[in-house]
């Protein structure tokens, strides 16, 4: 299972909100395609899929916080 995290977001900013997810659990998503919208103080940007698959889990929901290096779900 490849892991979906959270990467360095630069300039101090240590969290960001999950916006919205593009798909749901079982759905197929291709490498480097948009996964999940997350916005901190400064920007809205979208988090790109680290892998193709299916994604299997995800562990936090929309309107949920996470911290740099957190597990957001993961790709089968």
């Amino acid at each position: 299972m490849t892991k979906i995290i959270l990467p360095s977001l630069g300039e101090g900013i240590e969290k960001a909100t999950v916006s919205y997810w593009f798909f749901k659990i079982g759905d197929i998503v291709k490498e480097k395609e948009d996964l999940v919208e997350l916005t901190t103080d400064k920007a809205t940007f979208n988090l790109p899929s680290p892998c193709s698959g299916k994604l299997a889990e995800i562990y936090l929901q929309e309107g949920d916080t996470a911290t740099v290096g957190s597990e957001l779900g993961g790709i089968e």
